[in-house]
């Protein structure tokens, strides 16, 4: 059965770096564009955001159009630019990022009164993050919610992605949209660093709350560490394979997640999906930015 699937979130400019390049990132499309590499046609990856009228823009959209991902559902707004980061990067791999992204297209968008019925219509599997969720205004992120529970409430999926970024919003409120999303998820992929963070628990407290919450289907993700897969009564420990050598984390959590969807959806148990996500994060590390070479991929 064909899955469509959307992913929501905002896309922006990378610069990194020496002498510095300019590429392209953002957690949401870094997840879609590894999606599209291992779904192909069979289960296509709509990208939902919104860029400028712009040249840059214009190349951004080209570049994701090559990648094999639905932009149809990608607005275009008259004089919005695109978001900007920046990322250092040190010696054993970890970044830094700066953002310039407060008057993006995206965030405009995001702040607009989206109608969301129309923005699902036709998909099986809505998926986010909670940059996604930081970067709409409170009111507009309470009619999100909304829209998923009843996208949700329809046979549609919601996958759902921590990622935390404490800087873009306060923690209450993290706390306050983290645990709704829990209630609506089919799939969860926590980070546990950042959920230590928003709630303050880790380890097996932190699986009762999610699992309390009403999520059937969670991934904790520990970096390098052992990641544990919680399914149908099941929680398994699975180990990822040594890196010698790390060159940018950019995109570990966000290819992660990819692979494990994507494994998913092709039949794989949720032991061996999270095996995929070992497998992608630990190639995409190394190698700079976020989005490996297509050659570089994993059969």
């Amino acid at each position: 059965m064909t899955m469509r699937i959307g992913l929501i979130g905002e896309a922006m400019i990378e610069l990194a770096g020496t002498p510095l390049e300019r590429r392209w990132g953002g957690d949401t499309l870094n997840t879609a564009v590894y999606l599209a590499r291992q779904l192909g046609a069979a289960h296509p990856v709509h990208y939902l955001s919104a860029l400028g009228d712009d040249s840059l823009s214009d190349g951004l959209l080209a570049d994701w159009q090559a990648e094999g991902i639905a932009t149809e559902r990608i607005a275009r707004l008259s004089g919005r630019l695109p978001g900007l980061y920046l990322v250092e990067t040190d010696d054993a791999g970890e970044r830094r990022f700066h953002y310039w992204r407060s008057d993006s297209a995206a965030r405009h968008w995001f702040a607009g009164g989206l109608d969301f019925a129309a923005l699902f219509d036709g998909l099986d599997a809505v998926y986010l993050s909670g940059i996604t969720l930081a970067l709409f205004p409170a009111p507009e992120r309470k009619r999100l919610i909304e829209a998923l529970a009843a996208f949700r409430r329809q046979d549609g999926r919601v996958w759902f992605d921590n990622n935390y970024r404490p800087q873009l919003w306060p923690v209450a409120d993290a706390r306050d949209a983290y645990a709704q999303l829990y209630a609506i998820a089919d799939i969860a992929l926590v980070t546990e660093d950042d959920e230590t963070r928003v709630f303050g628990d880790d380890g097996d407290a932190l699986i009762a709350r999610v699992q309390a919450l009403g999520c059937s289907e969670i991934v904790v993700k520990r970096g390098a560490a052992p990641a544990t897969v919680i399914s149908g009564g099941l929680q398994v420990a699975v180990a990822a394979s040594p890196v010698e050598r790390v060159v940018d984390t950019c995109a570990a959590g966000d290819s992660f997640a990819a692979a494990y969807l994507a494994a998913r959806l092709l039949g794989a148990t949720p032991a061996d999906a999270t095996r995929s996500g070992h497998r992608l994060a630990g190639l995409v590390i190394q190698y700079p930015g976020a989005i490996m070479p297509t050659g570089a991929m994993p059969r």
